[in-house]
């Protein structure tokens, strides 16, 4: 398990920072699904965006 941040002498929780680095990975993906017209393929793009978020928020938990 990771250890507290500290920012400026205010320390904050890895969830935090697991969360920052998944929607970094997601605005990448984005653009890859954006560039190849993914959303023609799902029935509510942002409902899947939402899902897509939450299994790398995942994946950065478990394997970080």
């Amino acid at each position: 398990m990771r250890s507290d941040l500290n920012v400026g002498g205010i320390l904050i929780s890895p969830f935090v920072a697991y969360a920052a680095g998944a929607l970094a990975i997601l605005v990448l993906l984005r653009l890859l699904f954006a560039r190849f017209r993914v959303s023609r393929y799902v029935a509510n793009p942002p409902l899947a965006e939402a899902g897509l978020y939450v299994c790398i928020l995942a994946l950065l938990i478990v394997f970080l």
